[in-house]
C-alpha cells in the first residue's frame, strides 16, 4: 500500500494512543500518618518507642512536723502543761516523741523533740527539781507570745514589748539581753537574746530563777 494511502490512517490512531497515555498518572507516594514517628537513624526506633529520661520530682518540702501550732506557748506554759507542771504533763501536751533526762535527781535538763542531737537545742522544754520551769527556742518559724521572733531587730523587740528592759550580754561582748514582763501580771517573763549586729538569735519564756539562766542546761 502506497504512503498516501496510510498517512490518513496511521494519523488518526496515533493521536489516540498518545491522549491514552496522558490519561495516565504516576501513583502518588502514600502519605505518612501523623501519628507516625521517624525512626532513629542509629538503633531505627521510633521516637515515640525510644526510652524518655526520668522526670525528676520536685524536692520534698522541709519537716516542719516537731513545731507547735502558733499560740501553743504562753505566759502560762506550754498548752494544757503550765509551768510547774511535771514531766509526763510536758510530755502528754507535745504528743510526740522526746529525749532527755537528769543527769542526777532533781537536776537541770531540757526535754527535746527526738532526736534531740546536740545542745543548743532548737526547741525544747527546761525542768528542774521536776518542775516544767522554761520554753527556749532558736528558730525563726515559732513566734512569741506578742509575736516576737528570731530574726527580728532589737528595735522591733521594743516596739512590740513597751517597758523592755535591756541589759548587756552576760557573754557576749555587744550582744544584749530584752526581758518583757507578763502583761497579765504574773512572774513569768520572757527573754530575747541579741547577737552583736542587735538581730534576735534566741528566745525563752518561762518562770525565775530559770528563765534567766544565761547557760541553760544540757
Amino acid at each position: 500500500m502506497r504512503p498516501s494511502i496510510l498517512m490518513p490512517i496511521l494519523i488518526p490512531m496515533l493521536i489516540a494512543t498518545v491522549l491514552a497515555g496522558c490519561g495516565e498518572r504516576t501513583p502518588a507516594t502514600p502519605a505518612v500518618p501523623e501519628s507516625a514517628a521517624p525512626e532513629s537513624e542509629a538503633t531505627g526506633r521510633t521516637e515515640a518507642s525510644m526510652p524518655r529520661p526520668p522526670v525528676s520530682e520536685p524536692a520534698p518540702a522541709a519537716d516542719v512536723g516537731m513545731l507547735p501550732a502558733a499560740g501553743t506557748i504562753t505566759f502560762a506554759g506550754f498548752g494544757p502543761a503550765a509551768f510547774g507542771a511535771d514531766e509526763e504533763s510536758v510530755r502528754m501536751a507535745w504528743g510526740k516523741d522526746m529525749d532527755g533526762a537528769p543527769s542526777e535527781p532533781g537536776g537541770c535538763y531540757v526535754l527535746a523533740p527526738a532526736p534531740r542531737g546536740e545542745p543548743p537545742f532548737r526547741f525544747g522544754f527546761m525542768l528542774e527539781s521536776g518542775k516544767f520551769s522554761r520554753i527556749d527556742v532558736r528558730i525563726d518559724a515559732i513566734p512569741a507570745p506578742g509575736g516576737g521572733k528570731v530574726g527580728m531587730s532589737m528595735n522591733e523587740i521594743m516596739r512590740l514589748y513597751p517597758g523592755v528592759e535591756e541589759t548587756p550580754h552576760k557573754y557576749t561582748p555587744g550582744a544584749r539581753t530584752l526581758r518583757a514582763k507578763d502583761p497579765a501580771g504574773s512572774a513569768a517573763a520572757l527573754v530575747f537574746e541579741t547577737g552583736t549586729d542587735g538581730v534576735i538569735v534566741a528566745w525563752r519564756i518561762g518562770m525565775p530563777p530559770q528563765v534567766d539562766y544565761v547557760e541553760s542546761c544540757g
